[in-house]
């Protein structure tokens, strides 16, 4: 249940909450404060679930009302994702900015209550709005209004194959090297090691990495060979995911993590040993469209 603070709305639910009425909107119904006032506690804090999630269930919204008193009007929609509302930028001003990067950021609720208090017009309250919703946000999609790291909501983002791959090497003494080309390196069989290592690290990525996402990879592929004019290890890495982010970090990791496990099944013989550079080669995918190095 999502409760602004500008709102003035408490758990008490005596007034209706801006979910509660972006449930009402899109369902295409309206009540009095009295009717609102009238319903039991539980159906009040159902009609704030169904405004707080991601699509306004309309069959939820009236079940929520069940026979108390409401007027239909035409239903209204939230307001797109794909372009800040010009309504909303010239109501809150260049002191006030919102970047497509951050409304694509914000819930649809959030979206939602900045356009249903801007259209209000008063200065205090979209100032309060503004600060509670974006705050901190618009310097970086990463940072909470208040302040600190947050996982950027990509629910409403559409799902498509997303592509990526990334490379690194490890460059070795040619002790080391001549002992990973024979197979008598004593902890075991370096490269098969290093393989699964990258595999296992890219499937833990958002375990690593504090603002990943969790994502259901549909490919792993990890190539290591062996470059015999540097005394080196080449490694390469590409990642699918049917998704709704990027998986240039899963890509990026499983690359890490394979060189690391070849620097620790070597350290032994060469503690020298460097890795690098370690960067993406290509991905695809996303709004941000394709890159290739």
């Amino acid at each position: 249940m999502k409760l602004y603070s500008f709102d003035g709305v408490d758990t008490a639910l005596d007034l209706v909450p801006l979910a509660a009425r972006r449930a009402l909107d899109i369902a295409g119904l309206k009540v009095s404060l009295e009717a609102w006032r009238a319903l039991a506690l539980p159906a009040r804090r159902a009609l704030v679930d169904a405004g707080t999630a991601p699509a306004v269930d309309r069959v939820q919204v009236e079940a929520a009302l069940g026979a108390s008193s409401f007027t239909r009007v035409d239903p209204s929609a939230d307001p797109s994702i794909s372009a800040v509302p010009r309504e909303l930028s010239d109501t809150l001003g260049t002191k006030r900015p919102i970047s497509q990067a951050l409304w694509n950021a914000l819930s649809p609720l959030d979206r939602y209550a900045l356009v249903k208090v801007a259209s209000r017009g008063k200065p205090d309250r979209i100032e309060a709005a503004y600060a509670e919703i974006v705050g901190h946000s618009a310097l970086s999609t990463h940072l909470a209004p208040a302040g600190g790291a947050r996982m950027v909501d990509v629910s409403q983002k559409a799902a498509s194959l997303r592509h990526a791959v990334a490379e690194t090497r490890v460059v070795m003494s040619a002790d080391a090297f001549t002992r990973v080309k024979t197979a008598t390196v004593p902890k075991g069989d370096v490269l098969s090691t290093a393989r699964l290592a990258g595999i296992m690290g890219a499937k833990r990525t958002a375990e690593l990495i504090p603002l990943c996402h969790p994502l259901a990879l549909t490919k792993l592929d990890l190539i290591l060979e062996l470059d015999d004019a540097a005394s080196a290890i080449s490694v390469r890495a590409t990642v699918e995911a049917f998704d709704r982010t990027g998986v240039e970090m899963e890509a990026l990791t499983a690359a890490s993590v394979a060189a690391l496990t070849v620097y620790d099944m070597l350290k032994g013989i060469d503690r020298a040993m460097e890795i690098g550079p370690t960067r993406l080669v290509s991905k695809s995918g996303g709004r941000s469209g394709d890159f290739t190095r």
